[in-house]
């Protein structure tokens, strides 16, 4: 009679562990969420994750702060997601530079660290210059640097990050060292793009999107995309082909993630509110609105995109002398 009872204790014990887990399921989430960005406020993944933050929390019914955090090229907003709790309530929007730090020697840190959740953005790199330079074209500017290697300051984002690896790419493909035009690092695209209204820098090679407030107030003006077709934007700003015969194509994605090891459900529950944004008028309506490459890609999906594209970053900055 005793064993009998016990038994039945422990299968008591065992289903109602069950459903109160199953209830924890149900109930996320349950508090505020964080979505770490680890650029600066004002620039393309700033603007994303704004948006997609806003969306989710009309989604799941609770608040979800957006939180800054800069420093280090990227790797302490970017370490900040992958060293939290895994259990859904620190998400972060992760960037290309992801594929790109760990190369450089700047981190460990890989896109394997994370929970790939959904891919939601990629935008071309392109030139842009203050509205009085003397250049009006992308061939002028690069005849420029060619002719006075290290006089024209470029910047965009951190040491080896995306756009400075747009930059060595096209000083590469133009036969030039990347001395030529030294780069100035800086924690995202808006206040790089500050910097070039201020006269402290020369060029920017940001995504045209990011330097569109500045363009569009007549201060900037770009002089080349780094893609394969014109920008929906902007599409009397020629390509890098077009201007000067070169294939070099380069952008920026973004995506949301979160520490390795993130619940099944957890996965599923997020997998599904991110893509009901991404599909959702209102988003698509401000990335049109606002020139943002739209691209998605599930979990799997954006797995695979990772692994892919830290494979060819590695490539490439191994042949530009970026990686250690």
């Amino acid at each position: 009679m005793l064993r009998r009872t016990f038994s039945r204790s422990l299968i008591a014990l065992s289903l109602g562990l069950t459903f109160g887990q199953a209830a924890v399921a149900q109930t996320y989430p349950s508090r505020p969420i964080t979505m770490v960005v680890p650029w600066g406020a004002g620039g393309g993944t700033d603007a994303t994750a704004r948006i997609v933050a806003a969306m989710m929390e009309k989604e799941m019914g609770q608040p979800v702060n957006v939180v800054n955090r800069t420093g280090g090229n990227g790797v302490v907003g970017h370490s900040a997601i992958a060293s939290a709790p895994a259990d859904g309530y620190t998400l972060g929007m992760i960037t290309v530079e992801i594929s790109m730090m760990h190369w450089a020697g700047l981190t460990d840190l890989k896109p394997t660290n994370y929970t790939p959740l959904a891919l939601m953005n990629i935008d071309p790199a392109a030139v842009t210059v203050r509205a009085d330079s003397p250049y009006k074209t992308v061939n002028d500017l690069l005849a420029a640097i060619k002719a006075n290697p290290g006089k024209f300051k470029a910047s965009g984002t951190g040491q080896g990050g995306i756009w400075h690896l747009a930059l060595a790419g096209m000083l590469k493909d133009q036969k030039m060292e990347l001395s030529a035009a030294p780069w100035v690092p800086s924690n995202g695209a808006a206040p790089a793009m500050n910097d070039l209204a201020a006269g402290g820098i020369e060029f920017v090679t940001c995504s045209l999107p990011e330097s569109r407030a500045l363009i569009d107030a007549g201060k900037a003006r770009p002089l080349t995309i780094m893609a394969n077709q014109p920008s929906g934007l902007y599409p009397n700003v020629p390509t890098l082909k077009t201007a000067t015969g070169s294939n070099w194509a380069i952008g920026a994605w973004r995506g949301i993630a979160g520490p390795k090891g993130l619940p099944a459900d957890v996965q599923a529950k997020l997998g599904a509110v991110l893509k009901k944004i991404y599909d959702s008028p209102d988003y698509q309506g401000f990335m049109q609105q606002r020139g943002f490459g739209v691209v998605y890609a599930d979990a799997k999906g954006f797995e695979q995109f990772m692994a892919k594209g830290d494979s060819d970053m590695g490539t490439v900055m191994k042949s530009l002398g970026l990686a250690k």
